[in-house]
């Protein structure tokens, strides 16, 4: 593997990191927000990541990072009694959405960790690469 590739699968995973960190913000930006109907009401998404092989060198087991795509929890949302909520419906009830804000915190907590700890492994690499190239001076 080259010094080089770390870079790329570095960088991939930062992206995907950052991704993620705005999925979650986006979660708890929406934790309390509220609707009429279950249709309209916001759903958590979460980030989908695979790991893509590099085809055109296949002795080269790197890999990097892609987002294959964002998905909406199917866990059952909340209903509560509240008449008075400009947003209830008929019955009386309004929708909340099925965030978990300490699970995203949790989320974002990893999520900013391993961006951090893959930004020292570019930051890292790079003094490698310079050290080297120094020494052949």
């Amino acid at each position: 593997m080259s010094l080089f590739n770390i870079f790329n699968i570095a960088g991939s995973a930062m992206s995907a990191q950052s991704v993620r960190l705005n999925v979650t913000a986006s979660n708890l930006a929406n934790a309390d927000s509220t609707s009429s109907s279950v249709g309209t009401t916001y759903r958590a998404r979460e980030p989908v990541f695979a790991a893509v092989f590099n085809s055109l060198q296949p002795n080269d087991p790197t890999a990097t990072v892609k987002v294959r795509g964002i998905v909406e929890s199917q866990a059952p949302l909340q209903k509560r009694y509240a008449p008075n909520d400009p947003m209830a419906n008929k019955q009386g009830y309004v929708y909340m959405p099925n965030v978990n804000v300490v699970d995203e915190m949790a989320n974002m907590i990893s999520a900013s960790r391993s961006y951090q700890n893959n930004a020292d492994v570019l930051n890292t690499s790079k003094t490698l690469l310079l050290n080297t190239l120094r020494m052949g001076v």
